[in-house]
């Protein structure tokens, strides 16, 4: 990128990836928080840029959520990309498997509990079980970089504003998602969430008529929507004089 721009200042946008949160609040409609969670951490095999991995559950629903979000997780079928009733397949590489792995390792090593999965699934290939982390703290490894594979950590929260300051803690800023029943609620802490992207009740559902992009370390630019065609173009401001002297 450096040699491409000293040649004439291109302009360049770049995703940079994230470790989105993923915020559940106590009036929220349970199934579906969980449905769209266990998309959000767990499709495309935790490869995906926007995933959120940072589970943020109330305290009031905490118990409910992870007993129910653990058995969906459980039913997920892992295997055959070309099966029919597969949801995960393999990594996409050895690389990533082992990069993968090592996350794991050392969220265990720091103390975290595994609460599930953590292991590779089957003899061959680059399968790797869902995996749910809790009881882990603000500064594990797990916590803070992105993973890039089906790992998730549930983290239990008090208040809106414990959550806002829990969610924000982060270098990252590229997508959020919040589940409430209550809109203004849901709303209000959307605004407050530094990220480019914040879904409302569902997660990972792009449009190519919104922008997508982050903040902080989660790139420049945007890409899709109106916002996207900005990278192409230049601004150019003609002035026409219609009487004015000097």
């Amino acid at each position: 990128m450096e040699a491409a721009a000293q040649t004439n200042l291109k302009k360049v946008t770049l995703e940079l990836g994230g470790k989105s949160p993923n915020i559940i609040f106590d009036d929220a409609d349970l199934d579906q928080a969980v449905d769209w969670t266990s998309h959000g951490v767990f499709w495309n095999h935790g490869q995906a840029c926007c995933a959120g991995t940072r589970i943020f559950v109330h305290e009031k629903v905490y118990d409910e959520f992870l007993q129910r979000f653990t058995a969906k997780a459980q039913s997920l079928k892992v295997g055959d990309p070309f099966g029919k009733e597969t949801y995960q397949g393999p990594q996409v590489s050895q690389l990533q498997f082992d990069r993968i792995m090592g996350y794991i390792d050392s969220g265990v090593e720091e103390g975290a509990t595994l609460h599930m999965g953590g292991s590779r699934h089957g003899e061959e290939g680059y399968f790797i079980q869902p995996t749910i982390f809790t009881n882990t703290r603000p500064n594990m490894k797990i916590v803070r970089e992105e993973i890039f594979g089906p790992v998730g950590v549930v983290i239990k929260f008090h208040d809106d504003e414990d959550v806002i300051r829990q969610a924000n803690d982060s270098q990252y800023g590229l997508a959020s998602s919040v589940f409430s029943k209550n809109i203004d609620r849901a709303l209000t802490v959307a605004h407050r969430l530094h990220a480019g992207t914040a879904w409302i009740n569902c997660a990972n559902s792009l449009n190519a008529q919104i922008p997508f992009g982050g903040y902080k370390q989660s790139g420049i630019g945007r890409e899709l929507g109106e916002y996207a065609l900005m990278n192409y173009t230049a601004v150019k401001a003609v002035h026409i004089n219609l009487g004015m002297t000097i």
